[in-house]
């Protein structure tokens, strides 16, 4: 009996962790909230253990089931008037009957919810007990400030939430808003909302500003802050705007939440040493957190080795992300996306009249990247001549640009990446062996996915936490036997291929649960891929997928390349290694 009372009371806290979780058992308010169609869209467990009805997400809520005959007309005028008209209810009388037949007399309001300016998305009803038993003509006006009193269902919410004045001084700041950004209540209360969140866009696009200036809105925006710590973290934030009786704009409102899934951020809480965009708690995955904040703090060259996709460019920025230049630029240089003459003016610049086509003074990568990051990736890629070039600036940490006198200063850091095993590289003298050591002071080996499958659950819910903002769609999870098959298959395209696979999903999954036949046809359990999903693969790993690609393609390279998911230049290499050229 006291699992089954676990499980039911877990029905209302779906995809929420366990700090959230906590914050809405310890709540003194019920709260759910309906969709249009009185459907529940989700509640906490105060409202689960006042309401004798179970409640299940998606079922149609009746009031009659539970609300004393005397307040049940008033309170579905009252629900009818918030759902079509907009109007709020604010601290009510009624009286709910409980499933041993007596009576718990309560106080509650509804609020819209607004899917933009103009729509109503549904409903919040919030209520909490009233020791005084109501009256029979419990109508009370409901004339209140409805924002201080809604303080307790603000601290109930899921989200962060936090209100505005339109100085633009934070007004209100709930619990869970503390717990995502590292800052208490007291800290922000009355404080520049810049000052607090800053948010790669305070400055430039602001979507609070655009609410207010508009009065419209704002859905579905991603930022990055900063949190207290000084960790950058991406959110995704809905932007409402506050108005007064007379309906002028008093403010602004938004709710956030990482862009994350929660279930996955629940996972990383357990780990002192996670961070907000890597998903993992598998061993080589915690033992890369254990050295990532010495990494990020030092100026080392760091050198990061991994099969292709598994992420080498995220824990690079990463790196950037948790280092002392995270303020400045980081860019991505792929060495082997470019002819290496364009490379070589890409990275370095090139003044007037250098060569053909150079019409004007150009800046290169390593001016423009300033005192940031430089992740070149693909490094293995690169030719002899340009690597003895980078040697130079690597040692001097100077350069010039291409047809130029004037020697500019090398101030970024520098962060390179291959998935190729440079020993035989090094054995034929196509690599430099005193290039590759200046590039890894510290080499940092990303695990592929076959190792590390303990984190394949995690991944699948946080693409479909990404994916059902994509597609607008309302995915809960996977079926048991899809799920298998994941753990069954080794995965050789890595953690790009399964995101690949979500993807492929979500075109043609219908319900809530991905199945099965929603799936590409993956030969789970092998490493090879069927001819319909090779695009899903890692780029060229053998001669089948090279060869499967080329096949589906017609034998055009540059359709290949794109199914293989690298450059038509890389594509050739590999033939070429694979001695599959004419």
């Amino acid at each position: 009996m006291e699992e089954k009372a676990q499980n039911q009371k877990g029905n209302g806290c779906r995809g929420v962790n366990n700090n959230t979780r906590d914050a809405l058992t310890n709540a003194d308010e019920g709260l759910i909230v309906l969709d249009r169609s009185m459907g529940i869209m989700s509640f906490n467990l105060s409202a689960r253990d006042m309401i004798p009805t179970e409640l299940t997400y998606g079922q149609q809520l009746d009031f009659g089931t539970f609300i004393a005959g005397p307040y049940l007309s008033i309170l579905e005028d009252a629900v009818e008037a918030t759902l079509h008209h907009g109007r709020s209810r604010t601290d009510v009388k009624a009286a709910i009957k409980t499933a041993s037949g007596k009576f718990i007399s309560i106080r509650y309001t509804i609020t819209p919810l607004y899917e933009n300016a103009r729509i109503i998305l549904g409903a919040i009803f919030s209520f909490k007990r009233y020791r005084k038993p109501p009256m029979a003509n419990a109508a009370d006006d409901i004339t209140s400030n409805t924002l201080i009193k809604q303080k307790s269902l603000l601290e109930a919410l899921p989200e962060g939430v936090f209100t505005i004045n339109t100085k633009w001084r934070i007004a209100s700041f709930n619990r869970t808003a503390e717990k995502i950004t590292g800052y208490s209540r007291k800290e922000v209360l009355g404080r520049y909302c810049w000052e607090v969140f800053r948010s790669d866009l305070c400055d430039l696009g602001c979507p609070l500003r655009a609410a207010i200036d508009t009065g419209k809105s704002e859905m579905d925006q991603d930022i990055r802050i900063v949190k207290k710590e000084g960790i950058q973290l991406t959110i995704l934030v809905n932007i409402g705007v506050l108005r007064d009786e007379k309906g002028r704009i008093a403010g602004a409102v938004e709710t956030f939440r990482p862009l994350i899934g929660e279930k996955s951020s629940q996972e990383r809480t357990k780990n002192p040493h996670a961070f907000p965009n890597i998903i993992g708690n598998s061993r080589p995955m915690k033992q890369i957190f254990s050295i990532i904040p010495d990494l990020a703090a030092s100026e080392v060259n760091v050198f990061i080795t991994g099969e292709s996709g598994t992420g080498k460019e995220l824990f690079a920025r990463t790196l950037h992300d948790n280092s002392p230049r995270a303020r400045h630029p980081f860019i991505a240089v792929n060495c082997s996306a470019l002819a290496e003459n364009i490379l070589e003016s890409e990275l370095f610049g090139h003044e007037k009249g250098a060569f053909t086509g150079a019409t004007k003074t150009r800046a290169g990568r390593f001016e423009l990247v300033k005192k940031g990051t430089l992740f070149l990736d693909e490094i293995g890629e690169l030719k002899p001549s340009l690597q003895i070039k980078l040697l130079r600036v690597l040692e001097q940490r100077e350069f010039e640009r291409v047809g130029g006198t004037t020697t500019l200063p090398l101030e970024a850091r520098i962060i390179s990446a291959t998935n190729r095993n440079l020993a035989l590289a090094l054995k034929n003298g196509s690599f430099r062996e005193d290039f590759y050591y200046r590039l890894r002071t510290v080499p940092l080996v990303i695990p592929p996915l076959r190792e590390r499958k303990e984190d394949i659950p995690l991944l699948v819910h946080y693409y479909i936490q990404w994916f059902n903002t994509t597609f607008k769609k309302k995915v809960k999870g996977v079926d048991p036997k899809a799920m298998e098959l994941f753990s069954a298959y080794d995965w050789p395209g890595n953690v790009r291929e399964l995101e690949r696979t979500i993807e492929h999903a979500f075109v043609f999954v219908k319900g809530p649960i991905i199945r099965v036949e929603n799936l590409p046809h993956l030969e789970m359990g092998r490493n090879t891929l069927t001819t319909e999903t090779c695009h899903n693969a890692d780029p060229g790993l053998d001669v089948t997928s090279v060869s499967t690609a080329l096949e589906t393609s017609g034998g055009n390279r540059q359709k290949a390349a794109q199914l293989l998911g690298i450059s038509r230049t890389s594509l050739w290499r590999k033939m070429k290694s694979l001695g599959l050229l004419d």
